[in-house]
Formats: C-alpha cells, structure tokens, sequence
C-alpha cells in the first residue's frame, strides 16, 4: 500500500484522537479515508489491516504526541477542530434589504489593511453583492494627531479593496469635506442640540460623573454661535472649547452624556495641511456621513455600541432616520497578536519589521505577498459570518481554503533547508525526471543529480549506519558513514523501495540556487533546485516543505521566497 495512503490513515487517526482525547475509532478513521479516497473502497478488505496497523501504532501515544504531530502533518485538521463558528454558517439576510442596500466600510487610512480590515471591506461588499446597491469606501481621517493618516495608505485601501474582490462604487475622503460638518454644526446649535463647552477636561468630567450639567449648557444660541465661530477663526485654541451634542445630563451612563462632538486642533494634516483648526471627532463625522450618503445598513464591531447610542441623540437632533445596525464580536487569531494599526506602525518604526508585507505582519499586503489567494480569504470570511461572539480561530482554516486553490496550480520543486553534503557510491542517474505535479499532468522536470548531492540537515537527525532510504525521484541508497554523510546507492525501482517500506527524503544538487524562505515565524536557508528560478512570481510547493511564493531575487541571485503554508 502506497505511503501516501499511509499519511491519510495517520492524519484522520489522529484528528480523531485529539477530538475526542482517546485511541481513534477504526471506523470513522475508515469513512474519511473513502471520503478522500473513494477509488479505495473496492479494497476495503485490503485497506483495514493497514488502518488497523496505524491505529496500533497513534493509540501508544497520548493526547500531548497527537496533538503535536497533527499540527505538523495536516494543521489544517487540527484548526478544523479549534475554530469557533457562528451556529449559523455564512451572511445571515438583511432585514429591509429587498431595494438595494448602500454598505459602507470606513477606516481610518493610518496604516494598510489588516486581516481585520479585510473582513470589513469583503461582508460589506458581499451584501451589496447579493442585494444590490452601492458599496463605499469612506475614509475618516478627522484625527491629524492621534491617529495621523498616512498618505500612501489611501491607495493601499484601494488596491487591497481591488484585490479582494471589492472594487468600491464610491470612495469618500472625510478631510475634503470639513465645510459640510461646520454647515451641520452650526444647524445643530440653532436647534439647540449643541453648545460650545468652555471647561476644562478634568472639570466636565468631575461634573459629569456626578451628572451636573457644564455651566455653559445653557448659553443663548447666539453665544453658542458666536464661540462656534471663535474655534472656528481664532482666539479660542486648543483645549479652550469643544462643541458638545445635548443628550441627557442624567443619563445612567455617563459615556452618553453631552459628548464631545469638535475640538481644536491646530497640528497640519498630511492631505489638507493647515486649512482647518476646528475637527469633528469620529462620532460626528461618521453619524453625518452615514446620513448624507444614504447608508442603508452599518456593519459594526459590538464594542462600538456607544458610538451609536450616541449618535442617535444628533440624529433625533436633525430628524434623520438612523440607518439598521448590525453588531458582530471581534475575531482574534491564535498566530497573530494585536490588528491595532496604530501599534504595528510603531513596531514598524522601530526596526521590528522590514515594511508592511513583512511576512510576519497581519496585513492583506503580507498575505498575497505569501501567496494567499483572495479567493480563500474572501471564502472563510463569508463563512464566519457576522455573529455578535467574538471569534477565535487559526490561521491554519485560511490555509486549509488556500491550499484548495494553489494545490492543482502550484508546480512542485526540491527545496533542501540547512544543507548537507551526501556522496554516494554506486550507479547514480545523472538526472533525475520529477513531476511538476504527483497527480495532474503537468510534465517533468530534469534535475541533475550525480554521486554529490545536499540533503537536508533535519532529515539526519534519527538517521543511522546501514538504514536505507529513497531519495525521491532518484534512487534507493544505504548509509555508509555519518560523518562524512557516505551513502550506496542500491537501485532505482520505487517499486524496491515500497517493498522496503523506505523513507523518502529529498535532495537537491551542490550548484543548486541559493534560496531563502522568509516566513511568519523567521527565515528558513538552503538550496532549491536551479528551475526555480523559471517561477518568479507564482506560488510552487516545496515538496515536505510547504507552499511558498518565488518574490525575487537578491542581488547575490539568491533567491527570496515568502512562506504561505504547508
């Protein structure tokens, strides 16, 4: 029985250990094996002595061993059984959606997309998808100071938006329209919604907690006007005076009352420079946009349901109808720590990381540079769907629908990690013909080989005088001596080497490219077959390796490759 057979056995026994935390049960083992491989079940009566055998072998272990040689075998199956999805797979309907919808997906541009971001711009613009409408990308960038947008992050927005699947319908820059919030500020104030706060930060706060009004909440309309206008042009300066919505002095949450709604910032911002002192802050911004731009439906996370509870008050103001909202929990993912745009620039600036696609950035950027497909992203986040529980899962589900997509594509080539030299004795092909794929037709390649070869350091770790082995797609050989790596070879049939039940290693030639494997957890070295080369660009395995995407070349013609998964 082939030893590919073999690993299905083992990956399924062992999933099926760790779920249930006791020796795997045959028969289940059984029906995802013919599930994977049907061809299989005529020879059922052949196929369960090997089951039984490596059933044998996982239940001599214990649950900490299955656990760990799962998650190096078929990580994928063990994320199967850590993710926590909403009860309900996929998009739930939108309630008063049959017209059309007009969604939204509004961040702040300081920083590139995140995974976060992704699962943002991919609902909002399957929704609109589905239904109809318009899908806008608005950027609220009204903080030039805490969170100072970056210019190059406008157009990242719009390339990753592309790349996912989500080309916006219309993209709004808050910073251009300063005029439309003062013309609602000033109609705000003469309704008597607004007034302009004169305190002290310490000062409205003692008197808020203690639900006292602000000695100014009761100012004419016209001194509120006329202060508006002192913020607006001067003397006022920051700190001096905010604009303040009315909601309830009262209130039993004190978050609510009388919030904050402009300040006075006179720090340059990086697109309009110095032609505005007076900024709305996001609650306002984002309430009066989401009117003028007829937004339909707000997807938001459930930790901003003060932001609504507050803007409902100007929206009760002005006698605007507030959009559906639709809360959903947070997602964390066991790889990555914080999405916080803001942290990782400072990590960035501190030398942490080589740029915003470093492979170990959480960012849209550094996932196609690694060769995730968009298609898998775009997938799984649909299948998360938008719940109000907060979401943990792996990176390894991402994986799991990459590898769907890039396995049938990816051309297989020889990568060897940490080098070691072999010679070996005996008749050695001078070329070996490997397949570009081990089940499609893909064609061959021809690596030369010879009686000086690498292998990898990893594969000599239990490797002992007089044990035999296959190199792959190359010949069957029997250790001589360790130190040096001596070997003999001793045929050619792969046929020899099954009937052997011979471990495959690979190999690669001594003049082989100098590869260099960056990956989210660091940086693998070695030498990769020269054709490597030839797939600049595309994603190939490296056969018990990994996936892997060819970025460039080095100037030393070393060749830089950015990890995707195994």
């Amino acid at each position: 029985m082939a030893d590919d057979i073999r690993e299905i056995i083992e990956k399924y026994a062992l999933q099926n250990a760790v779920k249930y935390r006791a020796a795997p049960q045959a028969g289940a083992v059984m029906g995802k094996l013919m599930g994977e491989r049907p061809e299989l079940r005529a020879r059922a009566k052949e196929v369960s002595p090997l089951v039984a055998s490596v059933l044998a072998e996982v239940a001599k272990t214990g649950p900490e061993v299955w656990e760990r040689r799962l998650a190096e075998i078929a990580p994928e199956l063990l994320a199967e059984l850590g993710v926590k999805k909403e009860p309900d797979k996929g998009l739930p309907q939108l309630d008063g959606a049959e017209e059309g919808v007009v969604m939204r997906f509004a961040p702040n541009p300081n920083g590139p997309p995140t995974i976060g971001s992704a699962r943002g711009i991919i609902i909002n613009s399957e929704y609109v998808r589905r239904y109809g409408g318009k899908f806008l990308l608005r950027f609220d960038d009204t903080d030039p100071v805490n969170k100072r947008p970056m210019p190059e992050a406008y157009g990242w927005y719009l390339e990753d938006s592309e790349w996912l699947g989500a080309v916006p319908d219309q993209v709004v820059i808050a910073s251009d329209r300063l005029p439309r919030y003062y013309e609602v500020a000033e109609e705000l104030i003469r309704r008597g919604g607004a007034y302009v706060c004169r305190c002290d930060q310490a000062t409205f706060k003692a008197l808020k907690d203690a639900a006292r009004p602000c000695p100014h909440r009761g100012q004419s309309v016209e001194e509120n006007l006329a202060l508006w206008r002192e913020m607006i042009e001067g003397p006022l300066g920051p700190g001096e005076a905010v604009l303040r919505v009315k909601t309830e002095i009262a209130h039993k949450d004190p978050a609510l009352r009388d919030w904050a709604a402009f300040r006075i910032v006179t720090a340059d911002h990086p697109r309009v420079g110095e032609s505005y002192r007076v900024w709305p802050l996001l609650d306002f911004e984002s309430a009066v946009e989401d009117h003028f731009l007829s937004v339909t439906h707000i997807l938001r996370g459930k930790d901003l349901m003060d932001s609504e509870r507050r803007q409902r008050y100007l929206y009760g103001h002005m006698g605007w109808e507030y959009p559906t909202t639709i809360h959903w929990g947070r997602i964390k993912i066991h790889q990555f720590g914080s999405f916080s745009t803001s942290a990782l620039r400072r990590a960035l600036e501190a030398g942490e990381y080589s740029g915003w696609d470093d492979a170990r950035m959480p960012t849209v950027r550094a996932l196609r540079r690694r060769g995730i497909r968009a298609e898998a992203l775009r997938k799984f986040m649909i299948d998360l769907g938008v719940g109000e529980t907060d979401i943990s899962i792996s990176m390894d589900s991402v994986y799991a629908e990459n590898r769907k997509i890039v396995d049938p594509e990816a051309r297989r080539r020889f990568f060897v990690k940490d080098p070691f030299p072999m010679e070996i004795e005996g008749e050695v092909p001078p070329i070996a013909r490997a397949p570009f794929h081990p089940t499609l037709d893909r064609g061959y390649r021809e690596i030369p080989a010879g009686e000086k070869l690498l292998v990898s350091s990893d594969d000599l770790l239990d490797l002992k005088v007089g044990a035999s082995l296959r190199l792959k797609d190359l010949c069957n050989i029997e250790i001589l001596s360790l130190n040096p790596l001596r070997a003999r070879a001793i045929g050619t049939d792969p046929q020899q080497a099954r009937e052997m039940k011979l471990r495959i290693i690979h190999w690669a030639p001594p003049d082989g490219v100098p590869v260099r494997v960056m990956r989210p957890d660091g940086v693998d070295s070695g030498i990769g077959e020269l054709g490597i080369r030839e797939d600049l660009g595309q994603v190939v395995q490296f056969e018990r390796y990994g996936f892997v995407r060819i970025d460039s070349m080095a100037d030393d013609d070393e060749v830089v490759a950015y990890f995707a998964h195994r």
